[in-house]
């Protein structure tokens, strides 16, 4: 992977729908990968430091959401897709796949609240809730395109990263979980393309 399309398709998939690296060699470059997103130290919902590209990027496929836990717009929805990805995942999650939602309202989602609100939707191991400092999380943030001035205004996109390959696709966090979960196994698959049908989270 040359380091100049990774940067590249970093920077583009946060614009449109869907978006991946074309290039001849498979592997992202983890170096550049570590530069962009760095290893900026979040807290999980059982108070546990995580650094973003180490703990939680490298060598894994992501499924990325931001949230905040009094959210009553659009979160029930998006959250309720989360619980049917983490189903259709089973045994995969906590493996070479990971669940991160991220608060957009540092003040209010401690790591005991964020932890009350994951066992609300029934999260597994794998699935992290983060916040962390206001600068980390800002930074974190605006890495990822989530930083939101109104934490009202936060994304309702899901992200999908499948890491080592550098392939990322942006989903409608509202859309049916079929849609959303056959976008997930195209990522998981790295494959540009995404089947309408529903298939098994087999490796």
């Amino acid at each position: 992977m040359k380091p100049h399309h990774l940067i590249l398709t970093l920077f583009v998939y946060l614009g449109i729908v869907s978006s991946a690296i074309a290039d001849a060699t498979p592997q992202a470059d983890p170096k550049v990968a570590l530069d962009y997103f760095t290893d900026t130290v979040l807290i999980n919902q059982d108070g546990e430091e995580m650094r973003l590209y180490s703990d939680l990027l490298k060598d894994h496929t992501v499924i990325i959401s931001a949230v905040f836990t009094d959210c009553q717009g659009v979160c029930p929805v998006t959250m309720g897709n989360m619980v049917k990805i983490q189903k259709w995942l089973g045994p995969r999650l906590g493996d070479d796949i990971l669940l991160l939602s991220f608060t957009v309202d540092r003040e209010t989602d401690t790591p005991p609240v964020l932890k009350q609100y994951a066992q609300d939707f029934g999260a597994q191991p794998g699935w992290h809730f983060l916040t962390g400092s206001p600068e980390n999380l800002d930074l974190v943030l605006r890495r990822l395109g989530l930083w939101v001035e109104n934490k009202e205004g936060h994304s309702s996109n899901f992200l999908v990263g499948n890491v080592p390959t550098g392939l990322w696709k942006k989903a409608h966090g509202m859309a049916s979980a079929d849609k959303l979960i056959a976008i997930v196994n195209s990522v998981l698959e790295d494959q540009l393309e995404t089947e309408s049908t529903q298939p098994s989270p087999s490796r």
